[in-house]
């Protein structure tokens, strides 16, 4: 069965992205030792992603390539008007269901990109394996949460830690 590894950077208060949806805070952090913070040997073992809608358009809106051109990936969006491109596949089905069925199939892991409304309904359906959590030295006030308020208690164990010299923490945690 494959993986979903939900791997995302959120602040000390637990926001993901800015009200308007920005995520201008993540660069704005010195990187003296020019670290990826292991986002090549993670990305190296998916093949596969998930994203909600506004996850999807933030993206659109760096003005730069579709990141992700070797992989599968899929939008989740109640909004019919939005079409599947050469590189996304729009799914208008329950996220919960359509991903239990992807878990069943052949393939690497999934990473779920985010938002927090797709990480609350797959992590209340049991379908997160693994949290990578980086934490960044910032306190946002408002936002994006991570989660949405509907999140069920879920218990995880810690696997990993890393500790950049920026400030960054890093936390991976299994199922």
């Amino acid at each position: 069965m494959r993986s979903v590894l939900l791997y995302i950077a959120a602040s000390l208060d637990g926001y993901i992205a800015r009200p308007d949806g920005s995520v201008d805070w993540l660069e704005s952090f010195p990187n003296p030792d020019g670290s990826d913070f292991g986002y090549a040997d993670f990305f190296a073992t998916i093949d596969t992603t998930l994203m909600g809608r506004n996850t999807y358009q933030e993206i659109l809106g760096f003005g730069e390539p579709f990141p992700y051109p070797n992989t599968v990936n899929y939008v989740f969006t109640h909004q019919k008007n939005l079409q599947s491109t050469n590189y996304v596949t729009i799914i208008h089905e329950n996220p919960v269901e359509f991903v239990k069925n992807l878990k069943q199939q052949a393939g690497g892991n999934i990473w779920l990109v985010g938002g927090g409304q797709l990480n609350t309904s797959l992590l209340n359906a049991d379908l997160i394996d693994d949290i990578w959590l980086t934490l960044l030295p910032i306190v946002l006030g408002e936002g994006i949460p991570l989660w949405a308020p509907t999140l069920t208690e879920k218990r995880f164990i810690l696997a990993a830690h890393r500790v950049f010299s920026n400030g960054f923490i890093q936390l991976h945690y299994k199922k």
